[in-house]
């Protein structure tokens, strides 16, 4: 049976495309929503045996909304629109892995075409990024760093310190195979 994908779970990364060798795609944060839309244009000649059909390229509109906030990629974001800087995106689904836990993702690239920014005064700042994609997007399967794995879903901690010798504060994340048991309170 085909399972239904979730928008939530469809996340947009990017980096200026100079970096890539030196940094790894940020997650742009408080995503509200995300359109990707590839598309082809058809023509129809008529003739006396009957249609030939023509088709063009594929043209892909890229575009990410979210709640304005102070990142490092929003504020790259900006100002590649401005200074016309080649970005790299890459969408990747949360929600679908292969075999080897690699999430299915499509890779871009291209540049900053519009950001639209509204200011209400009774709600949140809000962004809405557009992109000019070159080419055509190519789709195949990512793995998360574990920096990108806690920006998407932060991990559990436990109640020391979170350290670079205990990163995850002297806790251990559930798991189904350990349901843990009863503890009888000390002193009865």
């Amino acid at each position: 049976m085909a399972k239904v994908l979730k928008g939530e779970k469809t996340l947009l990364f990017a980096r200026k495309h100079a970096d890539a060798a030196t940094k790894e795609m940020q997650l742009v944060p408080y995503q509200t929503g995300l359109t990707f839309d590839p598309s082809r244009d058809g023509d129809s000649t008529a003739t006396k045996s009957g249609s030939v059909n023509t088709t063009s390229s594929v043209e892909t509109d890229l575009e990410v909304n979210f709640l304005n906030n102070t990142s490092a990629i929003a504020d790259e974001l900006l100002q590649a629109l401005f200074d016309g800087t080649e970005m790299d995106m890459e969408i990747v689904r949360t929600d679908r892995q292969n075999d080897d836990g690699e999430y299915e993702a499509w890779y871009m690239q291209g540049s900053v075409s519009e950001d639209s920014n509204d200011n209400d005064a009774d709600d949140s700042s809000t962004r809405d990024v557009s992109f000019a994609v070159d080419g055509t997007p190519k789709h195949g399967w990512t793995a998360f760093t574990p920096d990108q794995q806690a920006d998407v879903d932060y991990l559990f901690k436990g109640l020391a310190a979170v350290t670079d010798v205990d990163e995850n504060g002297g806790g251990t994340a559930w798991t189904d195979t350990d349901n843990g048991k009863s503890v009888e309170p000390s002193g009865k």
